[in-house]
């Protein structure tokens, strides 16, 4: 086969590498676009925060005069002579002291800003505080064994206790598991009963229990003596919990002769206890969502804004860009033109993102409008598709924009893929949003009859009745979604919160 060369022309999609920056960007959340920006910054010379180099009174680049060092030199030395020095014999005797004074009432604290209160009230005492571990229930009953008057072996004890102790607050072990992991051989299980006693009165209340029974008794003996119903409900948690399990209030009520509305008041006291009280004490600090744009309504306008606060403002540092030379070729201007080309690719593409997030944002707000008006029942169905065809763009690039990005609205704090959801059909042709059929679920919960819920099917025929069609496998799988019980468990709880989301 002969060998020979032929040219052909065509046309070709090539990823650039300013377009692959502008994809990355374009799908990170707040949280990685601040890193990412920081480490823009951090590694290129020409990039810098504009915000932290404008100031009110202006900001000049160039060395300080003569004249403004020996002003400061001044102002220092007047500052330095008004203080007054305190000598060892100048300070007062502790006993010369009156008894209702503190020290800070005559002499300033070493913590900056003063005193204590001072410290306390500026939140600088401790400057590793906000970056400091959030203590987890393990450590919160450590640091109470600590403070307790225990001997060496029944402190080891229940230590060997609170690592058995899971994050519910549950003892997972058994007196005699725990007894085989010491050596003492004169060690018995009824010593680390007592220990494990002593375990249970810590707080939260109810922790170290062995099963739900002994955490609600736990709970209630930690009761004021004088509240309430405490002694009949701790009679129906010790002797009557598997009637109380299943709900057979009455049973419980002829065995106690008690009447109608005291049975229900003991109900009450017990549905108030935590059945899992080691969740009280978490170990997790609280993630705070940053919206990426601002939804407020002026007049009758709905208005969508970014959020300032989500990424700093960049510029090119004019000071570097002018040490480029356009006809040297030496490394170190090329350096510097690397830089400012990378730099400008950088802004651009930000600008981009917030440009195309801003613009999906206010289609979304504009093709939602009922919702913002009237709720989660006035919701619109719209997928992805949609918003593509709507802004002329294409689908991927609608679901990167929409992917970890949160809109603050009046009505609370969303996800934008919150309002896209599935299509269905109704009696009348027109479609009904699936984000609306689980809002009429959970408004029908929340109003039925305690004693005689609402199954799937009668949730299905009412929904029928109202025109939009549903199978009742949909509405059990939309229930379960909204985390709503089946109605057999609702009528045991005898009442269920369907209002919250």
């Amino acid at each position: 086969m002969k060998q020979s060369m032929r040219f052909r022309l065509g046309q070709q999609l090539t990823m650039t590498p300013q377009l692959q920056q502008a994809i990355r960007l374009l799908q990170l959340s707040i949280s990685d676009l601040r890193q990412e920006i920081q480490e823009a910054l951090d590694s290129n010379l020409m990039l810098e925060n504009a915000e932290e180099v404008e100031f009110p009174n202006g900001y000049d680049h160039h060395q300080p005069t003569d004249e403004t060092l020996e002003t400061a030199g001044a102002a220092a030395e007047q500052e330095q002579e008004q203080e007054q020095e305190i000598r060892p014999e100048d300070m007062p005797i502790l006993d010369e002291l009156p008894v209702d004074v503190e020290w800070t009432d005559h002499y300033d604290s070493d913590l900056p800003g003063g005193g204590v209160a001072t410290a306390q009230a500026t939140d600088e005492c401790d400057i590793f505080a906000r970056h400091s571990k959030a203590p987890t229930l393990r450590d919160h009953l450590y640091w109470q064994l600590n403070l307790s008057r225990l001997d060496d072996v029944s402190l080891a004890i229940a230590a060997g206790i609170v690592d058995a102790i899971d994050k519910d607050g549950y003892f997972t072990a058994t007196p005699e598991d725990l007894l085989a992991t010491f050596d003492d051989a004169d060690l018995t299980p009824g010593e680390i009963e007592v220990v494990l006693h002593r375990v249970q009165s810590l707080d939260p209340p109810g922790v170290g229990a062995r099963d739900l029974r002994e955490c609600l008794l736990i709970q209630l003996r930690h009761l004021p003596v004088g509240t309430r119903m405490r002694g009949p409900a701790i009679d129906v948690c010790d002797r009557y919990f598997e009637a109380l399990a299943k709900n057979d209030t009455e049973q419980i009520r002829h065995a106690l002769r008690l009447p109608a509305q005291a049975m229900d008041e003991i109900i009450d006291l017990i549905r108030s206890l935590h059945p899992r009280p080691g969740t009280l004490v978490t170990d997790l600090d609280p993630q705070y969502v940053i919206p990426d744009v601002i939804v407020r309504k002026r007049k009758t306008a709905w208005i969508v804004e970014l959020n300032p606060e989500t990424a700093p403002r960049l510029r090119v540092n004019p000071d570097y860009a002018k040490l480029i030379r356009r006809a040297d070729r030496s490394r170190d201007n090329l350096c510097l033109k690397k830089h400012l080309q990378e730099a400008r690719w950088f802004i651009n593409s930000l600008a981009s993102r917030n440009d195309t997030v801003l613009k999906v944002a206010s289609k979304i707000v504009e093709l939602q409008r009922d919702f913002f008006e009237y709720g989660e029942e006035a919701m619109k169905p719209m997928v992805l598709r949609d918003l593509a065809e709507a802004l002329e763009l294409h689908e991927s690039t609608i679901s990167r924009v929409t992917t970890e990005k949160y809109m603050c609205t009046p009505r609370g704090t969303f996800k934008f893929k919150y309002f896209c959801s599935s299509y269905l059909s109704t009696d009348s042709g027109d479609e009904r949003s699936s984000t609306a059929v689980r809002a009429h679920i959970r408004k029908l919960v929340a109003a039925e009859n305690p004693r005689h819920p609402l199954s799937d099917n009668k949730i299905a025929a009412i929904l029928a009745e109202q025109g939009i069609k549903v199978a009742r496998r949909t509405i059990a799988k939309y229930r379960e979604g909204m985390g709503v019980p089946p109605s057999n468990e609702r009528k045991r709880l005898g009442r269920w919160d369907a209002s919250r989301p």
